[in-house]
């Protein structure tokens, strides 16, 4: 009920009184300034709906994921973020005037690239038709840039290794030939390293990659792809893991945390929690960063204690207690930071916050 008062009214009234009559005032004029706030919210809505720019690029959800593009973090929309990122796409503002164009930019995007020349000409008797007999001259040629895009090939490398044979001995010898990759399986270095390329680089999963070579005629199937990387990451890239780990106990601070991972296939029942260890040299070690991936069935401390067993210095790690366990069990080991706060969709992106 709305309630009214005159002057002589509210000059008769208590302290007390005044005070409650305010305090209500206050509060109806917070409630005011709420809806008042939401049919502005309202209303730039609709506006936006209305004469906004039309795009089928979809608005980042809560989903907190993120990927890097020029050194800026963006949301990880596939290429409609990216393309907003570089044209403004999301932003409501007055086009601004297009920047000049940086002199020379054009050679230096081409520098380096390798040229073929394509050269376009008219025949003898072509030019005599419209000149008549030596009635014409060559000018200088009229030059202009394309850049050329062969797309991926695949071919059949069939190695021919010649065999000899001593007329008067048994000895039996082979031409010099390069190793195989895997003995048995028809996968190349190159092939594998585009697989690998695609895969961790790119971001491009292995039934997609199944899908792209169905289109280039080679029938590869997501299982083979993925026997042949672990094959390879066993026998070749295990040893330049030791090493890596053995060079990060050079430095003087290293970065860890663990993020739980839902795996289908390690002796458990499908969906199991697994965790993913991740260890990384101090941020500000620009010119040589390592960073090492460590999965593990469990978040129990035994993991750290192994994999900084010869480390000697200053981990950075957030809140979790087994950091804490192992620094009390050694002196040469000293564990700092808390950021528990951090979102985990970074640290599985393997970003950690910036060391002090």
């Amino acid at each position: 009920m709305e309630l009214k008062y005159t002057e002589e009214e509210l000059n008769s009234l208590d302290k007390e009184m005044l005070i409650r009559l305010f305090l209500l005032q206050q509060k109806e004029l917070e409630n005011i300034d709420r809806t008042l706030q939401l049919v502005l919210e309202q209303v730039a809505d609709l506006k936006r709906h209305r004469f906004g720019r039309s795009s089928e690029a979809h608005e980042p959800d809560e989903q907190i994921s993120f990927m890097e593009t020029d050194g800026k973090i963006v949301f990880f929309n596939e290429s409609e973020a990216v393309a907003a990122e570089d044209s403004g796409e999301y932003k409501e503002s007055v086009p601004c005037r297009k920047p000049k164009k940086k002199p020379g930019k054009r050679e230096e995007d081409l520098e380096g690239l390798p040229v073929v020349v394509v050269e376009h000409s008219m025949t003898r008797e072509e030019l005599e038709e419209l000149f008549g007999a030596e009635g014409w001259k060559q000018l200088p040629d009229e030059v202009y840039r394309r850049y050329g895009f062969t797309p991926a090939k695949v071919e059949v490398e069939e190695h021919h290794v010649k065999v000899y044979a001593g007329k008067k001995t048994d000895e039996i010898v082979r031409a010099p030939h390069p190793e195989v990759l895997l003995r048995g399986s028809l996968v190349s270095p190159s092939l594998e390293a585009a697989i690998m390329n695609a895969k961790y680089v790119n971001g491009v999963p292995l039934y997609r990659q199944e899908q792209e070579f169905e289109r280039c005629g080679l029938h590869i199937s997501r299982q083979n792809m993925a026997n042949w990387t672990i094959q390879c990451a066993d026998r070749y890239l295990a040893v330049l893991y030791d090493y890596l780990h053995e060079k990060m106990y050079g430095f003087h601070v290293l970065q860890a945390d663990e993020t739980p991972v839902l795996v289908n296939k390690d002796g458990r029942p499908a969906g199991s929690k697994s965790y993913m260890w991740v260890y990384r040299t101090g941020q500000m070690y620009t010119d040589r960063r390592i960073v090492l991936y460590e999965y593990q069935r469990t978040r129990n401390a035994s993991h750290p204690r192994e994999f900084l067993k010869d480390f000697s210095g200053i981990c950075v790690t957030d809140g979790y207690q087994v950091y804490h366990t192992i620094e009390n069990e050694r002196e040469d080991l000293k564990i700092a930071g808390c950021w528990s706060h951090y979102p985990r969709s970074i640290v599985i992106l393997g970003e950690l916050p910036t060391s002090a």
